[in-house]
Parts: structure tokens; sequence; C-alpha cells
């Protein structure tokens, strides 16, 4: 009589069962006696959550609240402006946006540049509940800090500025 090797999912180890048994043919071993049927999704299999997942969801959630006028240290922002401008190239939602994720919490560092008279205090407030809604609402992850940085402060004088020019007739 041959077998089958049939894995158990709750010691990683291998069961022997004669080939053509039933128990070889539609259930796996598990722990508790519960069949894979029978066994709750949740514990069916694994989910991972790659970095740049929550670094998008954090930078459109960060980028929703009033306030906030762009992203980013002053290099990456340069940069981004380059990349918007390009035909085909699409805007960077990650910028200014670091995460740390383990398998069921993050940590998130914001970089923010904050329109002129709004109060930064309030700003940070707002887009620190902004981002840990939804994170752990759309990955399920715990953020456990979320840690605001405001690098810049966007004039309305700035909007004006065209690139410097030599307007000098010779």
């Amino acid at each position: 009589m041959t077998t089958q090797t049939v894995p158990t999912a709750s010691t990683g180890k291998d069961v022997s069962a004669p080939q053509g048994s039933r128990t070889a043919q539609t259930t796996t071993a598990l722990s508790g006696g519960v069949t894979g049927v029978d066994q709750p999704a949740a514990d069916r299999g694994r989910t991972s959550i790659a970095d740049v997942v929550v670094v998008k969801v954090a930078g459109i959630a960060a980028r929703e609240i009033p306030g906030v006028y762009d992203m980013g240290g002053g290099l990456s922002r340069t940069i981004g402006a380059v990349r918007d401008r390009v035909p085909g190239g699409r805007p960077n939602v990650g910028r200014g946006v670091k995460v740390e994720v383990g398998e069921r919490q993050t940590a998130i560092d914001l970089d923010l540049v904050v329109e002129y008279g709004v109060p930064i205090t309030d700003v940070a407030r707002d887009v620190r509940e902004n981002v840990i809604s939804a994170v752990q609402r759309v990955t399920g992850l715990d953020v456990v800090e979320v840690n605001v940085t405001v690098n810049d402060v966007h004039l309305p004088e700035e909007d004006d500025e065209s690139p410097t020019t030599d307007s000098r007739v010779e």
C-alpha cells in the first residue's frame, strides 16, 4: 500500500495516510480537528502589506487636509515638480512619507509644507488623525505613531513668481 504525505497546519510536520483513503484525499489535518473548509478564513493564510501601500495611503490622506500645500523636503519637491511636467509622468503621492511596517503595526513620518496663515498645530493634528484613520481602515494595521515635520510654509506671493530670468536689454 502506498502512502500520501499530507502537511499539517498546526505543526508543519507531515502525516502519512494510505493512498486512496478519504482522509488523504479530502482533508488536511489541522489543530483541534477542524478541517480546511471549516476553518475561519482569517486562519487560512497570511496577509503581508508592503511599505509602498502604507506610503500611498498615508500620502493621500495627508493631502486631503486643508492647509497642506505640498509634501516632502525642498529637493524632493523640486524633483517632483520636474517629474510632474514630463508627459506621461504620474504625481508621486508618496513624496514626503516614510514608513516602517511590521506584521501588525506601522509607524509613519510625514514632511509637510503648510499654507501661510493656517495654525500649524491644528493642521498637524488633523493630518495625524486622518492618516491614522485611513491607514487603519484600509490596511488593518495598528498605527503606533505619526510624526509630522513641517519643513516649509508656502507664501501666497510664491505662486506669482516665475523662474528668475535676465530681462535686461543689452
